[in-house]
């Protein structure tokens, strides 16, 4: 008896130390936006680097703990105001590329639970994004001229919607299906004006207004 209550005491003393950890990272949030920003960014590739080793077999468990530390960033500044428009703009890049990778990430583990993931498709796929973003990198055109995949238009729906957000113009009304309607009427109608074997779109913030731009990728 005097072991077990010895026992439930030590966990309830790292319980109080784990909360007390806790609430302290969260008081220090805040305090330098840039930094905490940067931080942020630099978690999430961590993050993403972790998870595919998981998915690769190279580690046992999945990173709940660094994800538990992105998700507190995310947390705390989706909840507090940023009132310069460009840290502004970089969180809400970060959290859509954050909520991008969760769902990924997140349908891969139901999988490996379902038992129907398969590794080789998850590392081809691995493989054609690394080269996809060593191409972007070089400022080279990709080599499918297909429309962009579901995931990286569900990364700009979030980019626009948060943009909008941050300068004040709002997001009442736009749905990911009017917003997908948005980009092929505005991608038919490039490709037919220049001949473009496809359009890259990006969000911008230009004179405290977001805007999607539109450039052409001739084949």
């Amino acid at each position: 008896m005097e072991v077990y209550t010895q026992r439930a005491r030590n966990r309830a003393a790292v319980k109080r130390a784990r909360a007390e950890a806790d609430q302290s990272a969260m008081a220090e949030l805040g305090a330098d936006t840039t930094t905490d920003l940067q931080m942020l960014d630099v978690k999430l590739k961590q993050l993403r680097m972790e998870y595919e080793q998981y998915f690769l077999g190279a580690r046992k468990r999945v990173p709940q703990l660094l994800r538990g530390e992105v998700n507190k960033v995310v947390a705390y500044y989706a909840n507090a105001p940023i009132r310069n428009t460009a840290l502004r703009f970089l969180f809400n890049n970060l959290r859509a590329r954050y909520f991008t990778h969760k769902r990924l990430w997140d349908e891969t583990c139901r999988k490996i639970e379902d038992g129907t993931y398969q590794r080789h498709l998850f590392q081809a796929e691995l493989h054609e994004r690394e080269r996809s973003e060593k191409r972007k990198k070089r400022g080279a055109a990709p080599e499918a001229a297909a429309p962009a995949d579901a995931s990286g238009e569900d990364a700009l729906f979030e980019q626009y919607v948060g943009a909008r957000s941050s300068t004040g113009q709002g997001a009442a009304g736009i749905t990911r299906d009017k917003f997908a309607a948005l980009l092929r009427q505005q991608e038919d109608a490039i490709r037919t004006k220049f001949g473009a074997a496809k359009v890259n779109f990006r969000v911008v913030v230009e004179a405290g207004r977001a805007k999607l731009k539109a450039t052409p990728v001739k084949g």
